[in-house]
């Protein structure tokens, strides 16, 4: 490991912040803080923390020794003066005498000497950066060195790596206890340059900003050293069927085994998103004949356990020509792994005075061999953060079963970690939104409808695939409101099939589909070319059919419903002069919308449509505008707002209507409007 230490970077950013009003002490503090976050061999998402013993003015103006110490929710790789909240040191320091302090006493003992009572809490490891003497102590959870301790002879390979330069910690949950006896081991032997604590983790610490950064440095590239030089041995791959199936076929179904019906519900799912992964080294992990062991022996660090639980499960390989018979298997195995992890907290929730209200039990890993893995999460952010620190697993357990065995916590220590109520502040408590865990993909979605259901649907916690023809406006939506784009032509089976499989691999499978992709052709009914008409029903008709076919598809493997929402017109029901080649393919579109709603009912799929009109979008061009509100003798706002209520519809009100429908459980085959108010384009 190299150290990206420079002394210009240093200086510039003590300038930089000095502007602000930050001293140089927590200047360089975050410097080295971003350093260490920077690099996901040493931490993730996150996880480790660091500190800085320095005098800041307290309200009334006076010197306070303080301890700036990393804020819960913050990440070390992008952290700011903010997220090193400021805590009055001596009194903290006062605590080491007591013989026992509960969590939550440490907490509030720790937020009631904020010198900024707003700023974030603490870390959980405050007390032993506080108990340490030094100035400047940083944490990390280093991939090599966990890789040495995570052995049944972690300590002994430990003392022969690093000697006397660190003290060794036993295994003890993060807390009171671990600062005491940190701060007790070490000053038996102060001359050490820092901790390691048995299967957590790594401190180091120093005088200036620069001395712990380095010597964190040099302690992992001790632990690199010893892995490259120990003759790995690769792990053994097991046979595998010739043909496999791909991670888009697979995903949606286990996704649905994934699911778990809400109680009291009928129908109601909580639903996961998914994240894929493969390569090479995952791979090599997943493809292991002994899979079964090294996978099944608990987290490399303790508070991985929280996001991506003890234990991941472990699937069989997915041989392209049995795939119902994968299925099957794959249930089996989701099954029993739900089973085990109840019986794991029914084992271990035995405080009486305090039980802990058990979590979902299904898995938030699935390994499959010859494939990769899934990982799962409330949202597809929760779902990429449990990835990466599976492949920060993967990488820590291969380079331990290369030189030894690979050996976590016990399970009791796995659960106390699990059901932390400490740890599971870090997740926060807001209430989801109404679609979080949903997935809708949009057609459609550089128009002005597709633009605005995209902010909708994002608003109301959905992740979104933005599907349309011409992908560079779709990625620039897309990043606006945080979704995906994916190139699609709605006219063409081979690309809409693609594009479907792009979302399954992007989250795993479809919800919710708003068919919105459309144009209005006009013509004379009785003279319009037959081309033209032609044209319009691929696009207006088929293209919805199209897109339905393959979201249902998904839906079905899913077993766990979904909403098809479909962009109609008024013209389906209340056709205008010259504009039967839109009309009609939309009259179709609306009638097709009933017909998925009586097909698929049983299966609880719900299917509904929207009937809006003089919405100023790509089916309305101003060009249009002014024509009919030039035949009809009006001026073009006054065409407008030609309605009951006099008001101008736009495309977020079309998109809250999607909304509205995607959200409403108990009903299918509506037709509603959306039009401010047009009798004669109204449905019962």
């Amino acid at each position: 490991m190299d150290s990206l230490w420079s002394d210009s970077e240093a200086r510039a950013s003590v300038e930089r912040y000095a502007q602000q009003g930050v001293g140089e002490d927590l200047a360089l503090r975050v410097y080295t803080t971003r350093l260490l976050g920077g690099d996901p061999k040493l931490v993730l998402h996150g996880g480790g923390n660091t500190s800085v013993k320095t005098s800041l003015a307290d309200v009334a103006g006076d010197e306070v020794e303080t301890l700036c110490v990393k804020g819960s929710g913050w990440d070390m790789g992008d952290i700011e003066p903010a997220g090193l909240p400021a805590v009055r040191l001596e009194p903290l320091r006062r605590l080491r005498a007591l013989d026992t302090l509960s969590d939550e006493d440490m907490v509030n003992a720790q937020r009631g000497n904020l010198l900024d009572s707003a700023a974030p809490t603490p870390s959980v490891e405050t007390l032993l950066h506080a108990f340490l003497p030094h100035k400047f102590v940083d944490h990390t959870h280093a991939t090599a060195i966990l890789a040495l301790t995570d052995q049944p002879d972690g300590a002994d390979i430990c003392r022969d790596v690093f000697g006397d330069r660190v003290a060794l910690v036993p295994y003890i949950m993060p807390g009171f206890a671990l600062a005491k006896s940190c701060a007790e081991i070490y000053e038996r032997s102060p001359q050490v340059e820092g901790l390691i604590l048995l299967k957590h983790g790594v401190f180091a610490f120093g005088t200036t900003a620069r001395e712990p950064y380095e010597r964190m440095v040099d302690l992992v590239t001790l632990a690199e050293q010893y892995l490259a030089d120990a003759s790995p041995k690769p792990l053994v791959a097991v046979n595998l069927p010739q043909q496999l199936a791909t991670p888009a076929a697979i995903a949606p179904a286990l996704r649905g085994q994934l699911a778990i019906e809400t109680d009291g519900v009928e129908g109601l799912h909580k639903r996961f998103v998914l994240e894929f992964r493969t390569g090479a080294a995952i791979r090599n992990f997943v493809d292991g004949a002994d899979l079964a062991r090294y996978s099944q022996q608990g987290p490399v660090t303790p508070d991985h356990a929280i996001r991506i639980k003890p234990l991941p499960a472990v699937l069989p390989p997915p041989a392209a020509d049995d795939l119902g018979g994968f299925f099957d298997r794959a249930t089996a195995a989701i099954g029993a792994y739900r089973q085990a992890y109840n019986a794991y907290v029914e084992r271990n929730n035995t405080d009486a005075a305090t039980p802990k209200t058990p979590l979902d039990p299904s898995p938030r890993i699935l390994l499959v061999p010859g494939v990769g893995f899934f990982a799962s999460g409330d949202n597809a952010k929760a779902a990429r953060i449990a990835a990466d620190l599976y492949e920060n697993n993967i990488e820590v357990i291969a380079a331990a079963e290369s030189v030894g065995t690979y050996q976590s916590l016990g399970e009791p220590d796995m659960f106390d970690i699990e059901y932390w109520s400490l740890e599971l502040a870090k997740l926060g408590s807001a209430v989801e939104k109404p679609l979080a865990r949903h997935v809708v993909a949009i057609t459609g979605a550089a128009g002005e409808i597709g633009q605005a259901s995209a902010r909708a649907f994002r608003a109301a916690g959905a992740e979104v695939a933005l599907l349309d023809l011409d992908l560079d406006a779709a990625k620039k939506i897309a990043g606006d409101v945080g979704g995906i784009a994916v190139r699609c032509d709605v006219t063409d089976d081979r690309s809409v099939a693609a594009a479907f499989e792009e979302i399954a691999m992007a989250f795993g499978g479809v919800d919710i589909l708003l068919s919105n992709a459309g144009a209005a052709w006009q013509g004379r009914i009785g003279e319009v070319d037959d081309a033209v008409l032609r044209q319009s029903f691929e696009l207006n008709f088929f293209s919805h059919q199209r897109v339905a076919k393959a979201a249902v598809g998904i839906m079905m493997a899913q077993k766990t419903g979904g909403v098809l929402l479909f962009n109609a017109s008024k013209q389906a029901v209340n056709p205008g002069a010259d504009f039967g080649p839109y009309g009609l393919p939309k009259a179709a579109t609306m009638f097709l919308s009933r017909q998925y709603a009586v097909d698929y009912g049983a299966d609880g799929i719900r299917s509904n449509a929207v009937n809006a009109d003089r919405i100023r979008s790509g089916l309305l061009t101003d060009d249009m505008v002014q024509a009919r509100a030039a035949a009809r003798g009006v001026s073009e706002d006054a065409y407008m707002t030609g309605n009951l209520l006099q008001r101008e519809v736009t495309g977020a009100d079309v998109a809250q209507a999607f909304v509205d429908l995607a959200l409403a459980r108990k009903t299918t085959g509506a037709v509603i409007t959306v039009d401010g108010g047009n009798i004669a384009a109204a449905l019962r």
